[in-house]
């Protein structure tokens, strides 16, 4: 767990090279399946294929995670300097050094966006991605032509009354259908 006892990152961290003595993957019920054959954890995700866009609240423990294994991130301050737009395509811009033939995996995380915007999450922290910024990822990610897979997680309509909470569903299904291809022309 991380210092605020919540998973952010774990199920990733889980999949990485490089904490392999760390994690001790083997010995985690139901990932067995991580196992080479050997009896060691496999890595599965080298840490030059992620990146994070959207940053704003990291923990000690998940900052120092990042930094050592030099992940690609672009907090919401890379996104005030420099726009959304310059970010993406530098997000884009990096992953294809590492397997250009390997398809696009998106953990849409709603509580990136700022609970103004998407209310019923569990971790709703102010200075998320506005409307808009969530939409541009999902359209230039679109355009890429490279994803392969998609999820969107912490949506959850529970956390919110009434319109607030269809007020977040309905941005979650906007970002999708904008990943899926949907554009405005």
């Amino acid at each position: 767990m991380s210092e605020s006892g919540n998973m952010h990152g774990m199920p990733v961290g889980l999949l990485m090279a490089g904490w392999e003595d760390e994690l001790e993957r083997a010995t985690i019920p139901d990932l067995e399946w991580l196992d080479d054959g050997d009896g060691s954890p496999a890595p599965r995700l080298n840490s030059d294929s992620i990146v994070y866009v959207g940053l704003r609240d990291v923990d000690r423990a998940e900052r120092s995670a990042l930094r050592q294994l030099n992940i690609c991130t672009f907090t919401m301050h890379d996104i005030d300097c420099h726009g959304i737009g310059a970010v993406m395509s530098m997000d884009l811009g990096h992953l294809p050094q590492y397997d250009p033939k390997r398809p696009l995996h998106l953990s849409c995380d709603i509580d990136a966006i700022d609970p103004v915007h998407a209310p019923a999450t569990g971790t709703a922290v102010r200075g998320g991605l506005t409307y808009r910024e969530a939409h541009y990822i999902a359209e230039s990610v679109a355009r890429s032509g490279a994803l392969g897979s998609v999820e969107m997680v912490e949506l959850n309509p529970t956390l919110s009354d009434g319109e607030r909470s269809c007020d977040t569903v309905e941005l979650g299904l906007g970002v999708l259908t904008s990943l899926l291809g949907k554009s405005i022309i």
